[in-house]
This record gives structure tokens, sequence and C-alpha cells, in this order.
């Protein structure tokens, strides 16, 4: 059977010339895949980071900024305006954390910066750029989450917790302007090699491999007392103390990704099994925005 209808399809579906879209830190990693693959496309793309330290995909326009602040998103919309005459596709790929020791011992300021980088900055941005989209009637947002937010861990609690709540922001925000033509979506990425991700695993990889290995004792433990698989995710029975998140892919109907009313579904990327020991699965950087 011939492939070709379907082969039309497809390339009509990546047929973006003439789109204006911006991607938040596009100069590495999922960011710089995400604005190559928009380029190959047709789309016009305006990038950021918030240093240009990075690599600007070849053809893509680059502007410096710190979207954790309402002052830097003013001025990113700005940008956006001057550079892109307006955008018809945003992506909030920027997002990032440092692991710390327990979820007891992040600090008000980690907990702060979290929640600007990876939820905040979307709110803000969103905020600035969907009402021009709702003018032409047309327009896509997507929010970059993580595959680990079901599965939370302490030592990035602020980073999933955040994330946690920029998938609840998507799915609420998504009815509002889905009459006027403006998709909003979530896609959740699984574990994928990125230097961000390499850099995050690397910093607590040491400390794991200190309990796990030198301290039988802290290993983790079944209900019967055996040791757990490395990676096993613990089952809680009912009554024992902590929260249980069932399969995204699985049971009581929970989607794969969010698909709100009046919100077409994308496609997420590849959906690894998260670790029980919390690690970011999206690729996301140490203390990068970018």
């Amino acid at each position: 059977m011939s492939t070709a209808p379907q082969n039309e399809k497809a390339a009509a579906t990546r047929d973006l010339t003439g789109k204006r879209a911006l991607v938040t830190g596009g100069t590495r990693g999922i960011g710089a895949a995400v604005v190559r693959r928009l380029l190959d496309a047709g789309a016009d793309v305006l990038t950021t980071a918030r240093s240009p330290s990075g690599t600007v995909p070849e053809g893509a326009r680059f502007t410096e900024a710190d979207v954790r602040t309402r002052e830097s998103a003013e001025a990113l919309a700005e940008a956006v305006r001057d550079g892109l005459g307006g955008v018809d596709i945003v992506v909030h790929n920027a997002g990032g954390a440092a692991p710390r020791p327990g979820a007891l011992a992040i600090p008000d300021a980690e907990w702060q910066h979290a929640l600007d980088l990876n939820f905040l900055s979307a709110v803000r941005l969103d905020a600035l750029l969907a009402p021009g989209m709702r003018e032409r009637r047309a327009g896509a947002i997507v929010h970059v989450s993580s595959a680990v937010v079901p599965v939370p861990g302490p030592l990035f609690l602020h980073y999933t917790a955040a994330k946690a709540a920029l998938e609840n922001y998507s799915r609420g925000l998504a009815a509002e302007p889905a009459p006027d033509g403006v998709r909003v979506n979530t896609v959740t990425p699984g574990r994928t090699a990125t230097p961000g991700g390499e850099e995050t695993q690397a910093v607590g990889r040491p400390e794991r491999h200190h309990r796990r290995h030198r301290d039988p004792a802290a290993r983790p433990r079944g209900p019967a007392g055996r040791h757990r698989p490395r990676g096993a995710v613990p089952r809680l029975r009912p009554g024992e103390l902590g929260h249980r998140h069932e399969s995204r892919r699985g049971r009581r109907g929970i989607p794969a990704v969010n698909t709100p009313v009046g919100s077409r579904s994308v496609a997420s990327g590849t959906n690894t099994r998260p670790v029980a020991s919390g690690m970011p699965g999206n690729g996301h950087g140490f203390r990068r925005a970018s």
C-alpha cells in the first residue's frame, strides 16, 4: 500500500512558512532542537537565553533575556513585536533548578527562583503575548513540563512543584483563548540527553552513589525489608504515609499530555520511566535559564 498520502499530510503539517515563533531557552538542549525544527519548517524564530554563552542555531534571531522577572518579560514582549511584528507560536522551554540535600533544606530564595523560572515566566509572557494572538484569531502556546512531575523526589521538589503548577495553569488557561483559535498545550518530555541534564545529574550522582552503595542501611527497602531494585518507584499500601500518583498513561483516565477543553492535543515527547530520586526528566539544566 502506498504511503504517499500520509507523507504528503505529514509534510503539510510541518510547513510553517510565514509563521513567527518565540522559543525561550533555545541556545542548547531541547530548546535548540525545537528552534532548529521550527526553522526547518520555514518559521521565523526568535530565541532567548540569560547570556549568549550557548550557540544560537543558524538562522534564528537572538535576544538576551532573563525570563524570571516581570521587567524582562515586558522587554522580551517588546523585542518580539519589534523583531517579528508579533508572534504565532510561543514555546516556553526555559527551565531548571539546582539540586538540594533534601526537600526541607530548600531555602525560600530557591523556591522563588524555581517558581519564577519554571512557572511564572510562562504566566507573565502569556499575559503579554496571548492577547495579540486572540486578536488575530490564531496561535499556539506550548508549555514544556517534565515527565518526572508525577513522581517528585526531595532533591528537586522545588522544580517538580513548579512544573506541576505549570501543568495546572496550562489546563485551566486553555479554555479561555480557545474560542479565538489559540491552542494551549503542555508537553512532557522524558529523560533526554542534553548538556544541562548531564550537568544536573552529575551534581546529584555522588551523593546518591554514597547513600546507595556505601551505606547499605540507607538503601531503599520494600515492604518486606528487601532492597528495591535501583530506580524502582515505591508502591504505597493503603494507610501508608506518602502520596501515590497513578501513571499518566494508565488508570483513572489521566491523559499522557494535558488536553484541556477546546485545545487540540499534541504528542508528548519520549516518556521513559521516571526514577524515584526525582531527577528532572526533560533535560533542563543546573541553574540555567536556557
